[in-house]
């Protein structure tokens, strides 16, 4: 379902690129030229559809180019010099538990995808139906700064032709159709300019600076932390100045820049940059030094939380699970325990077995955290809930022998000896 609707969504741009594009052209600008062919006509168009033609170029490739996996087998080179991102807490490596693979430095799991993306910007984009990392984060640059440039020069197209007919008798004016699709095309390509044009910017902006949109939140949080005194100024680990970091996405050759090409290097691994002057750092993002520091030590099991604890405030995110009936009150093992069923619960990716209990999970990239379910201690809990009812159950409390049965009277196995004496005799 979600592979149709992101080519519905897809489509559903193609005709906006091309109904603004074309319908200008058509409606518009040809009427406007009388109807025939001439070079003033050619000047103004042929720069106009060269643009859209690499607007389009761009989109397909952005939305056609597999923006880069994880290899098979790949593992990070811990003695290498260029360095590897660890987790905060364990600082080993960075795995993800859903592939099954290590995660290159600023590598992000995609749940849409289902894999692990190289540099990923964002997110899973919708209008382009997929991720934007390292081999296509280039094409979407030079999609968005076409998308731009097309418009412009559209909205001052139109505007052009519009200016032009005010100076003239109303009867001279545009016709009904004509006029029609002035107003379309401007309710079209202004909301477009606008929209397309912020996000622009900051992907520009983000362009300059070698960083995607995670690492962009991050550096607002080391901002944040320097403004209030808790660190020191420390310089994001990627930035090689700007022309450097142009060349790292868009090619080293500026003349090609416009040009759709195939970023240098591998996406497994990235040019640090030089703290010089700067307060060097062993980890990206650096942590708050006024956060509490745990002794963690991770499981062998995924099924952990914390040092073999319980999160408290572990919820499902599944909006589903939130809603699923409750099992009995009675454990599993109990002769009067009823299982909730549930009809969302074939849905959840088998995540149902887990929830019967205790009903709490929650799924991430780097696998799964539950309340840990310890039989024993159950089984100790009901009987002690349960224990206070009378006649509920008879239980045997063996009694420890004294000392004066062992001397003077007659044991249980003396007993039995003796009837089986006497049934003999009989």
């Amino acid at each position: 379902m979600q592979r149709i609707l992101g080519r519905i969504v897809v489509g559903m741009t193609l005709f906006l690129i091309g109904f603004i594009a074309y319908s200008s052209q058509i409606f518009i600008i040809w009427p406007w030229y009388g109807r025939a062919l001439s070079i003033p006509l050619l000047t103004l168009l042929v720069p106009f559809n060269t643009l859209v033609g690499l607007l389009l170029w761009n989109y397909w490739l952005c939305v056609t180019t597999n923006p880069g996996t994880v290899p098979d087998g790949w593992a990070p080179d811990t003695d290498a010099l260029e360095g590897y991102e660890v987790k905060k807490l364990t600082g080993n490596p960075r795995y993800c538990r859903t592939c099954n693979k290590y995660k290159p430095p600023r590598a992000h799991h995609c749940k849409t995808c289902k894999q692990c993306v190289l540099r990923m910007a964002d997110h899973h984009c919708p209008w382009v139906n997929n991720c934007v990392g390292f081999y296509n984060y280039g094409h979407f640059i030079r999609f968005l700064f076409f998308v731009d440039v097309a418009c412009s020069y559209h909205t001052a197209m139109v505007t052009t032709r519009v200016l032009e007919a005010m100076d003239k008798p109303y009867y001279e004016g545009p016709e009904t159709t004509e006029f029609i699709f002035i107003v379309l095309n401007y309710a079209t390509c202004i909301p477009v300019l606008i929209m397309v044009g912020l996000f622009s910017l900051y992907h520009f902006y983000c362009l300059l600076g070698n960083s995607t949109t995670i690492e962009g939140w991050e550096k607002d949080k080391v901002a944040t932390l320097i403004r209030r005194g808790k660190i020191r100024e420390i310089k994001f680990p990627y930035n090689l100045g700007w022309e450097r970091n142009i060349k790292a996405v868009l090619g080293p050759h500026p003349l090609m820049w416009c040009c759709p090409t195939i970023p240098p290097g591998t996406g497994l691994k990235f040019q640090l940059s030089d703290t010089e002057g700067i307060e060097s750092q062993e980890q990206w993002p650096p942590r708050d030094p006024s956060a509490p520091l745990h002794d963690f030590r991770l499981s062998e099991s995924p099924w952990t939380y914390n040092n073999g604890s319980v999160n408290p405030s572990l919820e499902p995110s599944n909006s589903a699970r939130r809603r699923r009936p409750q099992a009995a009150a009675v454990p599993p093992y109990h002769p009067d325990y009823q299982e909730a069923y549930d009809s969302t619960s074939e849905d959840n990716d088998g995540d149902a077995t887990m929830n019967r209990w205790m009903g709490r999970a929650r799924r991430g990239s780097e696998g799964y955290e539950v309340q840990a379910i310890d039989r024993e201690e159950i089984l100790r809990q009901y009987v002690a809930s349960r224990g206070a009812d009378v006649g509920r159950y008879k239980r045997y409390v063996p009694q420890p022998p004294s000392e004066s049965s062992s001397d003077g009277e007659e044991t249980l196995a003396e007993r039995i000896e003796t009837w089986r004496a006497g049934e003999a005799i009989c």
